[in-house]
């Protein structure tokens, strides 16, 4: 077993107890932009259950960055519940991040309150909704906002953010060939089409100095199909984030709009996903669902192999994540180089997962069996796993029976 995983360690000006993170996987668990009982109460066992830092997910920096009406909002209005949250991770010995971000075209007009914008005009079919393309004025706006996320979160009490750089949102809007059209000094070279990221990661690292907040950064390491990102374009990426002195880069890949399961991999249960989507979407899903979704097979440590590209190629801190169950998976990524391991389905399934490791039982593994039920309802609900779950329908509870 690996010695360093209940090592404690030092992310910028915090100290982990040890090195392991709860992803920022979306909860669900918000109210009107802001954070509800039931996001305190999760974050706050997964806590209690040993985990080195748990990371609230995917707060907006903006009110144009919001995708759903169940995620954070991040704004001095809820700063006091969101100090409430923070105060009660400290308590429990864990450090507390979030996960600052924009959606860019990957919302609605109700949602965000104007038409979706992106890096260049066009039509988001994942949304459903026209887009379009950022001015100059709006792209160093939505960059400022990136730096007083971070203000925000220091005044919460947050003692780390992550900034979201992948998976088809708007930083990886900009730097993804697929969504950058422009014609401008933001689209065309690789070089043009990181200036936006530039942009926020300036702001940011500015704020951090000034709060004590350590910075880590979500990034691609491929958009997961033909067009997008490859892995050698995103070393010179995850190279030019180096090279701001962040606090460690998250390893990812996969485009939520594009290629969905590229992210989380694992079986998709079409019938569960429909369920949980809008009454006009269900028989879409259902009848097209399996040509449109490309499945990638579950793995553990699905990333590793290519992450450990980066870590041949990159000497700063970088964070493993994807598809880690075990405390052999788990040591797989540290003896690989990688400081720190992040992990989501498995705390969902149980918030104590990380106790039961530092416990020893020679059976501890994640229960979860990547059936995929907590994203199938993820969006419309909370995040929380079929096992956890009295009152499913009785269709649901079949065809989760039937996945292999």
């Amino acid at each position: 077993m690996n010695p360093n995983l209940f090592t404690p360690y030092k992310l910028g000006h915090v100290t982990l107890r040890n090195r392991t993170i709860r992803s920022a996987a979306f909860e669900s668990m918000g109210h009107r932009f802001g954070p509800t009982e039931q996001l305190r109460q999760y974050h706050v066992s997964v806590a209690r259950g040993g985990i080195g830092m748990t990371t609230l997910a995917y707060a907006a920096v903006s009110r144009s960055g919001l995708s759903f009406d169940k995620q954070l909002w991040l704004r001095d209005a809820i700063v006091p519940e969101l100090h409430d949250i923070t105060d009660a991770i400290h308590a429990e010995g864990a450090a507390a991040g979030i996960q600052i971000g924009h959606c860019g075209n990957m919302t609605h007009l109700s949602t965000a309150g104007q038409i979706p914008i992106g890096a260049s005009t066009g039509f988001n079919l994942y949304a459903y909704t026209p887009v379009r393309g950022m001015r100059a004025k709006e792209i160093a706006a939505v960059a400022k906002d990136f730096g007083r996320a971070v203000h925000t979160a220091h005044a919460a009490g947050f003692d780390s953010v992550e900034v979201h750089a992948g998976h088809g949102y708007l930083i990886s809007q900009f730097l993804s060939p697929y969504t950058n059209r422009r014609r401008d000094e933001f689209g065309g070279s690789l070089d043009n089409r990181m200036r936006f990221m530039r942009m926020c990661l300036g702001e940011v690292m500015e704020a951090a100095a000034q709060t004590g907040t350590a910075v880590l950064v979500k990034h691609n390491m491929y958009d997961g199909f033909r067009g997008g990102i490859e892995i050698p374009e995103s070393i010179e990426i995850a190279r030019e984030i180096e090279r701001f002195g962040v606090d460690g880069i998250v390893l990812t890949g996969g485009f939520v709009s594009k290629a969905p399961m590229a992210v989380m991999r694992g079986l998709i249960p079409l019938y569960t996903m429909s369920h949980y989507s809008s009454w006009w979407l269900r028989p879409f899903i259902r009848w097209f669902g399996p040509y449109m979704i490309e499945q990638f097979p579950f793995e553990e440590c699905y990333f590793l192999e290519d992450a450990k590209k980066f870590r041949t190629a990159l000497k700063g801190p970088l964070v493993y994540v994807g598809g880690l169950v075990s405390r052999e998976g788990i040591d797989k990524a540290l003896d690989a180089g990688f400081e720190l391991v992040q992990m989501a389905r498995a705390l969902v399934n149980d918030p104590a997962f990380v106790n039961k490791l530092k416990e020893g039982d020679a059976a501890t593994r994640s229960a979860c069996d990547h059936r995929n039920y907590c994203i199938a309802r993820m969006y419309s609900v909370d995040m929380k796993c079929c096992k956890h779950c009295d009152d499913l329908p009785r269709k649901i509870r079949e065809e989760l029976a039937q996945l292999p």
